[in-house]
């Protein structure tokens, strides 16, 4: 602010000596005004053909620039059609494609879900010829004639398809909590051919062996 002030000062002292000059008579010969008004003139004119210069270069690079931002705009509206175009030809081809690979997806489903059924009778009659249930007499002989009910058993292959829905339905948690309708040779068996094995904490839950991994 100091500095401010000190130059304020500065020019209003010069403004005043301005104003207290009187102005100075160049010439009053007509001759001598007229050389120098045309040298003003000149002054003038080297000074605006100079800024003409200027302005002319200015708009030589400018038409040069919209030029190149004209054929950039063409070039890049050629890349857009080209890919609209392969856009739309890839479109007719795919959906064809789609479909049919849909199509044989489905197919597929179909054929291994009746390859799957095939398998699990296949499976149910191999296990009912050799590992029946036993009989009624058989599993109540050593029990009080008091006593309850026995809880009916379930198949081997009852026993097979839960372990392995367990397994694929909830891979973090597959085991199967064993019940009275298990019957303990099953179990046994399961166990001592390595298809199952019993939960580390829990010996009333067992899983199937994780076979696929």
């Amino acid at each position: 602010l100091s500095l401010l002030m000190l130059r304020w000062k500065a020019l209003t002292v010069d403004c005043r000596q301005w104003q207290a000059r009187n102005p100075e008579i160049i010439s009053t010969n007509p001759d001598v005004l007229l050389e120098f008004g045309k040298e003003e003139l000149q002054k003038v004119k080297n000074d605006l053909e100079m800024v003409l210069s200027t302005v002319r270069s200015k708009n030589k690079q400018l038409e040069e620039d919209l030029k190149r931002e004209q054929q950039w705009y063409e070039e890049q509206e050629q890349i857009l059609n080209t890919l609209d175009k392969i856009k739309e030809e890839a479109e007719t081809q795919v959906e064809p494609s789609t479909k049919r690979g849909f199509d044989e997806l489905k197919n597929k489903i179909l054929k291994l879900k009746t390859y799957k059924k095939e398998l699990l009778s296949a499976l149910g009659e191999f296990l009912d010829e050799h590992f029946p249930l036993p009989e009624q007499g058989e599993n109540t002989k050593n029990k009080n004639s008091s006593a309850e009910p026995a809880v009916e058993l379930i198949t081997l292959q009852e026993i097979l398809e839960m372990l392995i829905n367990k397994l694929m339905t909830t891979p973090h948690d597959p085991y199967v909590t064993i019940n009275d309708s298990f019957w303990p040779p099953y179990i046994e068996m399961l166990l001592r051919c390595g298809m199952a094995m019993r939960h580390p904490e829990d010996p009333n839950r067992m899983r199937l062996e994780a076979f696929h991994k």
